[in-house]
């Protein structure tokens, strides 16, 4: 994409995410994503109402009224966007690729928290850390995230989730939110993210093309090589059911074997295909959330 394309881009991404945030998200990001604790704000005098185990036993005694003591939530936290932009997460079969599936969700997530008054950080990876945003405040800081997602050319082509992981953990040295984007074609990273779950509030956001799960029976030959693997391209006929039919077998495999890996971790995570709706599983994800808190 050219400048000018990227900019159309951010602009329909903030329209579409942003009307999103202000009417559903919002909400459900802060009920979900609760302060560090209360924090005092004032003291006042006493209306008819107000908790009796507020008041100011050492005011009250100085006057002739009685008077509380009021706290409000310390609401400020910091959110991490942590997206895979390795070759793989370029393709897309679909009316949207998994990168451009994984900028729209970022952003939702980017405007819910600036709405929330958090900071908001991003860490762009393939097999290494390509580029890191600190967190800061401001609408113009979370258009700058979305522009890096779309636009930023990595310069490897690999997946390194573990080593991602450990840099989260380096440079978050308080408890955080972290949303992590991927497709997770990658290396084993279990180690790593039963860690950064200990430390922050992890959710991982798989993005998935149908493509990957079932490939269409065509009188064609597809070449894969030039994704992750390197340049030795491989081809694959998509003519041959037995072929397709391994292929088939593989992704499941593949499937189990990363819900095995978050189960172990504890972790509850979000599976995003991008051919469907892809804010309707983050938004059902959050009232799940929601209700489990208030159990």
């Amino acid at each position: 994409m050219n400048t000018a394309e990227i900019l159309k881009k951010v602009r329909q991404i903030e329209i579409r995410t942003g009307r999103l945030v202000s009417e559903t998200f919002a909400g459900e990001y802060q009920s979900v994503f609760k302060g560090r604790g209360m924090e005092f704000a004032e003291v006042r005098e006493y209306v008819p109402g107000d908790d009796i185990r507020s008041i100011d036993w050492n005011v009250t005694a100085r006057s002739s009224k009685p008077f509380i003591k009021r706290y409000v939530e310390e609401r400020e936290l910091t959110l991490l966007i942590v997206c895979d932009i390795s070759a793989s997460q370029a393709f897309g079969s679909a009316d949207r690729s998994k990168n451009e599936a994984a900028a729209e969700l970022a952003a939702m997530f980017a405007f819910s928290a600036l709405k929330n008054n958090d900071k908001t950080g991003l860490l762009l990876f393939t097999d290494r850390a390509e580029l890191y945003i600190p967190p800061r405040k401001g609408k113009n800081h979370i258009l700058r995230i979305i522009r890096e997602l779309l636009a930023y050319e990595p310069a490897n082509k690999g997946t390194d989730i573990a080593k991602a992981l450990s840099m989260v953990n380096k440079i978050m040295k308080r408890k955080g939110i972290v949303f992590l984007l991927s497709d997770f074609h990658a290396p084993d990273f279990s180690r790593e993210l039963r860690l950064t779950a200990r430390r922050h509030d992890l959710i991982p956001v798989a993005i998935s093309d149908p493509f990957e799960k079932c490939l269409p029976r065509l009188n064609a030959i597809l070449t894969a090589g030039w994704l992750e693997g390197g340049p030795d391209a491989c081809a694959a006929d998509l003519s041959c059911p037995a072929f397709l039919s391994a292929h088939r077998a593989q992704a499941e495999r593949e499937r189990k074997n990363l819900e095995k890996i978050m189960l172990s971790a504890g972790v509850q995570w979000i599976d995003i295909p991008v051919e469907r709706d892809i804010y309707d599983p983050v938004i059902k994800f959050f009232r799940q959330r929601q209700k489990k808190i208030r159990r």
